[in-house]
C-alpha cells in the first residue's frame, strides 16, 4: 500500500467534494487515523506530507507519541475514560471525544493548559455509539463555561455505516446546522468553528455538508496488525 498515493486520491476527491459545494479545499484536515497500523505506516503518513495522527486508545496513542518526533498535531478521537484523563490530556492537541460533565470535571483537574475538544453528538440516535443528544448540547456546552481549561472548538459525529446517501447526508447536515447554532451564540469559551465528521466511507458527502476534519485510516494508511 502507498500511502502517498492514497493521500493524493483522497486529497483529489475532497477537493471534488469542496467544488460541488463552493468551499476552499484547505478548510479540510485530514486526520490520519493509525489505530490498527504500525509506527512506521504512521511515520509513511508523515512523510506523505500529513500534519495530524489521530488515535482511539490511550495506550496506542502514548506509544506513538513516545516514538515519532516529527511534528504533529495530536487527536485523541476514541472514548476517553475519566481515570485515564491524566494520562493524556496535556499530551494532546485536540479531544474529539468531550461528551459528559464528569469528563470535563476530570479535564479541568488534571489539565495544566488549555484543551481544544469537540463535543461528541450521537445524532444518529445509534445506541452503539457515544455522544450527547443533539437537543442536550446546547445547555451542555453553556454549562461548560465554568470550567476555564475546556475549549469547544466544534462538534464531532460518527455517522451510521451505511450506504443510502439520504441518511448520511441528514445526519452531517443536522451537525452542520448545530454548529451554526452554537456558534452564533458567541460563547467565548466556545466559538465551535469546527465540525469533525466523516471517514473512509462517507467524507467525501461530510465534507460536502461542511466538515473540517475528516478522520480517515483504512483509505489512507490501510489496516495491519500491531
Amino acid at each position: 500500500m502507498n500511502v502517498s498515493e492514497n493521500l493524493a486520491e483522497i486529497q483529489e476527491r475532497i477537493a471534488k467534494a469542496c467544488e460541488k459545494s463552493s468551499r476552499n479545499p484547505e478548510e479540510v484536515n485530514i486526520i490520519a487515523v493509525t489505530k490498527y497500523v504500525s509506527v512506521e505506516r504512521a511515520r509513511e503518513a508523515i512523510q506523505a506530507g500529513i500534519r495530524h495522527l489521530g488515535e482511539n486508545r490511550v495506550d496506542g496513542f502514548l506509544h506513538k507519541q513516545e516514538v515519532i518526533q516529527e511534528h504533529v498535531d495530536w487527536h485523541f478521537i476514541g472514548t476517553l475514560q475519566s481515570r485515564k484523563v491524566k494520562k493524556v490530556i496535556d499530551q494532546l492537541d485536540y479531544l474529539h471525544s468531550l461528551d459528559r460533565l464528569s469528563l470535563a470535571k476530570e479535564i479541568e483537574k488534571r489539565a495544566s493548559k488549555s484543551v481544544s475538544c469537540f463535543v461528541q453528538v450521537n445524532v444518529s440516535g445509534e445506541e452503539s455509539k457515544h455522544g450527547m443528544k443533539p437537543q442536550e448540547v446546547e445547555n451542555f456546552i453553556r454549562d461548560l463555561k465554568e470550567y476555564p481549561s475546556i475549549q469547544v472548538i466544534g462538534l464531532m459525529t460518527m455517522a451510521p455505516y451505511t450506504d443510502d446517501e439520504n441518511v448520511l447526508r441528514g445526519c452531517f447536515r443536522t451537525m452542520r446546522e448545530l454548529r451554526d447554532q452554537i456558534r452564533e451564540k458567541n460563547y467565548s469559551h466556545a466559538p465551535c468553528n469546527y465540525l469533525s465528521m466523516g471517514m473512509s466511507n462517507d467524507f467525501e458527502i461530510a465534507v460536502e455538508e461542511g466538515a473540517t476534519h475528516v478522520r480517515i485510516g483504512t483509505s489512507l494508511v490501510g489496516k495491519e496488525t500491531v
